[in-house]
C-alpha cells in the first residue's frame, strides 16, 4: 500500500484552530508537511510552532491568508511549493457562519450580503483552482477535500436558533453550493488524477458554536448529540486514503462517517 503521508504536502486553510487545525495536526503526527492559512495571526502563527517544536523541526508554516482573493491563496501555495517541494493535499476549510447582515429580512446591501458567499463559496472555488494549478504542475495529481456542513445536505430545524435573524438561510446556501461544486469535479479523477471529495460535520464543540445567540440556543446545543472532532478528523483521512474517493460527500454524525455516494445521471 502506498503511504498516502510521509513526505506529502498539504495546504489547510481556516487552519489556526478547529477542524482545520486538528487535521493539520493529525497528518504532521503521520509524518507530512502543513502550510497553514488563515486570517488569526497570532493563533496561526502559534499553531505552526506548536507542530514544530512537537516533531522536532519544520514540518509546519503559516502565512495570512484571505480566501477571497486569488492573490493570497496564490502566495499560500507558493509557499507550499517553495518550502516543501509541491502541493499533494489541498483542504479548503476556511468559513465564517453568517451574521445579522446576511438575514433574509435585512437592508438591501450588496457588499455585506454577499460576504459570506465570497468566504464560504468563493473561498472554497478559488482555493481548488489555485490547488489545481499546483497538482497538475507537479505531475502526481493530488487530494482536495471541501469542508461543508451538515446544512449543505439538510436544514437541521434548531441550527435556526444558533444564528441571528435568519442568516442560516445563506449559510446553508453557501455550504450546499460547496456540496454542488465538489460534486461536480469528479470527472477531474480521470482528468488530472485529482480526487475531490466534501466533508460534511454534524455541530461539534468548535468556534462556530462557542457564542450562541440566545438562551435558547445555548439549551439547545447543551442538550443536543454533537459529533466528535475526533470522527470528523477521521473523515478527512479517510478521504486522502481512500484512492476510489472521488465526488463524495461524507456526512460526519454524533453516530460516525457516513458516505454519500455521488450518483451522476447519463
Amino acid at each position: 500500500m502506498v503511504d498516502p503521508y510521509t513526505s506529502k504536502v498539504a495546504v489547510i486553510t481556516g487552519a489556526s484552530r478547529g477542524i482545520g487545525y486538528n487535521v493539520a495536526k493529525a497528518l504532521v503526527a503521520r509524518g507530512a508537511y502543513v502550510v497553514l492559512g488563515d486570517l488569526l495571526d497570532k493563533e496561526g502563527e502559534a499553531a505552526a510552532q506548536e507542530l514544530n517544536d512537537k516533531v522536532g523541526k519544520q514540518v509546519a508554516m503559516y502565512l495570512h491568508t484571505d480566501v477571497t482573493k486569488y492573490k493570497d491563496l496564490v502566495a499560500l501555495f507558493a509557499l507550499a511549493e517553495k518550502s516543501f517541494g509541491g502541493v499533494d493535499i489541498a483542504i479548503l476549510n476556511a468559513g465564517i457562519a453568517g451574521n445579522e447582515a446576511s438575514g433574509v429580512f435585512t437592508p438591501l446591501d450588496d457588499k455585506a450580503d454577499m460576504f459570506i458567499h465570497e468566504v464560504n463559496v468563493g473561498g472554497v472555488v478559488k482555493g481548488n483552482k489555485v490547488a489545481l494549478l499546483h497538482m497538475a504542475k507537479k505531475g502526481k495529481g493530488g487530494c482536495i477535500i471541501n469542508t461543508s456542513s451538515i446544512t449543505g445536505k439538510q436544514i437541521v430545524l434548531y441550527s435556526i436558533l444558533l444564528f441571528k435573524q435568519t442568516s442560516i438561510a445563506a449559510y446553508s446556501a453557501t455550504k450546499h453550493a460547496v456540496v454542488g461544486w465538489t460534486r461536480s469535479l469528479v470527472h477531474l479523477q480521470n482528468v488530472a488524477n485529482v480526487r475531490v471529495n466534501a466533508v460534511c460535520p454534524f455541530w461539534c464543540e468548535t468556534d462556530i458554536i462557542a457564542n450562541p445567540t440566545s438562551e435558547i440556543a445555548r439549551q439547545f446545543l447543551k442538550a443536543i448529540p454533537k459529533t466528535t472532532m475526533e470522527y470528523i478528523v477521521q473523515a478527512f483521512l479517510k478521504c486522502i486514503e481512500e484512492s476510489d474517493m472521488a465526488g463524495e460527500t461524507l456526512l460526519v454524525l454524533p453516530d460516525g462517517i457516513h458516505v454519500q455516494e455521488n450518483y451522476i445521471l447519463p
